[in-house]
């Protein structure tokens, strides 16, 4: 299950990331989105989780989270439409 995470604090890592989801089962990636050009955070990342029930409990309990001084924002990634 893919995870968006946002409202993050533009110093996280993806490695932090990690760690925070990692207490709430299997992680296969975490991905901080990166500005193609300042190489900047844009706030945002996400998570792919590949056990749904795990995946629930961790948005559950990492949803309005404090992170650095910033209350993240965790749901179940939207699926693009393919075009």
């Amino acid at each position: 299950m893919k995870i968006l995470v946002r409202n993050l604090e533009r110093s996280v890592t993806e490695a932090e990331l990690l760690e925070l989801f990692k207490p709430y089962g299997t992680v296969e990636s975490a991905v901080v989105v990166m500005d193609a050009e300042t190489k900047k955070s844009k706030g945002f990342g996400f998570i792919e989780m590949p056990n749904p029930r795990e995946a629930i409990k961790a948005i559950k309990g990492l949803n309005t989270l404090k992170v650095k001084g910033a209350g993240i924002r965790v749901k179940a990634a939207e699926e693009k439409p393919q075009a």
